[in-house]
């Protein structure tokens, strides 16, 4: 019996695997997403951050400037959250090949590396965060979607250990 409960969640396991969204998909879609475009100039976000059962526990405002000189541009934002808190994070971003940028910011671990394919941008990084006073460390699989050459949604994965811990949506405009 514990062997049929083994082969039956790693057989579930590949399959979720085998259903993941690759960024490929998008490759043909329009307008195609160059970050030195869309985030060049001043921008508007508003955000939720969700609980891995789905609760929303933050609501959030973001203004964002982005500047870009040649493949090397400057993301600087200021978050608003509902309960009053500000907080900055400035990215640091370099635009690598045709279609890939890396971001570097004092909150993220390393460097993040994300791929354009299309109108989409998938990043993948370490964000330290605090969580009741402490610091927490969740790695992050990051969708930007761009719905048109002033509007954009991102959708964010939260992980910590490999498991699913919370979810950001955001809705990101020009001005």
């Amino acid at each position: 019996m514990k062997k049929l409960i083994a082969v039956t969640l790693v057989v579930v396991m590949f399959t979720l695997i085998g259903c993941s969204t690759s960024l490929d998909t998008y490759r043909d879609e329009e307008p195609h997403l160059k970050l030195e475009e869309f985030f060049n100039g001043e921008l508007v976000a508003y955000g939720m951050v969700q609980d891995y059962s789905g609760e929303v526990i933050q609501r959030f405002r973001v203004e964002l400037e982005g500047s870009w000189e040649g493949n090397e541009g400057v993301l600087d934002e200021t978050f608003y959250y509902a309960d009053g808190r500000e907080e900055k994070r400035i990215w640091y971003l370099t635009k690598t090949a045709p279609d890939q940028y890396e971001g570097r910011a004092s909150d993220v671990e390393d460097v993040a590396y994300g791929k354009v394919a299309g109108n989409v941008l998938n990043w993948s990084y370490v964000l330290n965060i605090e969580m009741d006073g402490e610091p927490f460390a969740v790695k992050l699989d990051d969708w930007l979607y761009l719905v048109d050459k002033d509007n954009m949604i991102n959708r964010t994965q939260m992980y910590k250990y490999g498991i699913n811990v919370g979810e950001i949506t955001l809705y990101i405009g020009k001005k």
